[in-house]
């Protein structure tokens, strides 16, 4: 059975709109404000959504849209806690991302798509042996979705040039 789009939609606009969310994207807006590197806001999940959608489209992915706006919107979600508390950011997306996952209704994301999600999110700073294809996807569209070829900070930048996006890759 295959959701139609608007379904699809609901179940990212349960997401999106879920008070728990919110509360944590303003927290990271007001983390962030001044901050002259990237930035971790809905913009930037929504970026990773996309290209994440682009990529499972090119490949014949068999991962359902809605699972990949997820996961995409969910995986940066605790950064703020990284800035103030020291818990890398990935381990408190992941635990975020558990709550609110847990919190909707339990037709919207099943217990599986909610453990790939978590998984993925957990996955998604280092590349390793053994990911999941949503693990692996979700960790190569964020790289890609980093525009370092016009960033005015790119000097700056603590990353090293292998991990910058010094080019356009199709």
């Amino acid at each position: 059975m295959s959701l139609s789009s608007s379904k699809q939609m609901e179940r990212v606009n349960a997401l999106l709109n879920h008070p728990t969310y919110q509360g944590w994207i303003i927290a990271n807006n007001q983390a962030e404000q001044g901050r002259d590197f990237c930035r971790h806001g809905v913009e930037h999940a929504f970026d990773v959504a996309r290209i994440a959608y682009i990529s499972k489209l090119e490949e014949n992915m068999g991962i359902r849209k809605e699972v990949i706006y997820a996961a995409a919107l969910l995986h940066d979600i605790g950064k703020c806690r990284q800035y103030e508390e020291g818990i890398p950011h990935e381990e408190a997306s992941a635990q975020i991302a558990e709550v609110i996952l847990g919190e909707l209704p339990e037709h919207f994301f099943s217990r599986k798509e909610s453990r790939e999600i978590v998984q993925a999110i957990l996955g998604h700073r280092r590349e390793r042996n053994g990911m999941g294809k949503l693990e692996r996807l979700l960790y190569a569209s964020d790289k890609r979705s980093r525009n370092c070829f016009s960033c005015g900070s790119e000097a700056e930048c603590s990353w090293s040039a292998e991990k910058k996006n010094l080019e356009i890759a199709v």
